[in-house]
């Protein structure tokens, strides 16, 4: 196995260990730390930003969250971890700003923002790259994870706001980061 994949597989393996323990230690503390998540236009829930990706109301929202952030995250590091880095950061950055800017008010929490920003940016890249390679990754996830289509419409108990962010966010990374007008700089 090359380094690189080494190098992929221990960051991803990383992340997905520490939403595991946090989920550990929030279960111990009698899920008090479900309050570091993202509370809508509140100073406090600014910091939600951060963490909320990490946080899981349950043992069952963390196991429904980790295949999917394993494989999507993965798939997008197929063009490099620093492009990975980058496009986790923009993702839960930008997807966790705009839930706490037009959210409901309520606790945010989860990795499923996350999610929805990775798939879309999979799907998107494909637009853009218009490579065979990219084409195949999208299709791939596609056929994976096109279930998630579903989960734009409100469901009571679950942050639809995270996944329409999210997915707007993965959208917007992919159109920063792949668009030709802004890497020809052509007007």
């Amino acid at each position: 196995m090359s380094l690189r994949l080494v190098k992929r597989f221990q960051v991803i393996a990383a992340l997905a260990a520490v939403m595991v323990g946090v989920q550990l230690v929030n279960m111990l503390t009698a899920n008090s730390l479900l309050y570091h998540g993202i509370i809508p236009r509140t100073t406090y829930g600014l910091q939600g930003i951060v963490f909320a990706p990490f946080l899981h109301g349950s043992v069952g929202h963390l196991v429904s969250n980790l295949p999917a952030f394993v494989v999507l995250s993965w798939l997008v590091s197929s063009e490099g971890l620093g492009r990975y880095v980058r496009v986790f950061i923009l993702i839960a950055g930008l997807g966790g700003f705009l839930v706490w800017l037009v959210g409901r008010p309520s606790i945010h929490v989860g990795a499923s923002g996350l999610i929805f920003g990775l798939w879309t940016y999979v799907l998107t890249r494909a637009w853009f790259q218009r490579s065979l390679l990219s084409l195949l990754i999208a299709a791939i996830a596609l056929a994976a994870y096109g279930g998630l289509i579903f989960g734009f419409l409100p469901v009571p108990g679950v942050s639809f706001e995270s996944h329409i962010m999210g997915a707007i966010a993965g959208m917007l990374a992919s159109w920063l980061m792949h668009s030709r007008r802004l890497v020809s700089g052509s007007a």
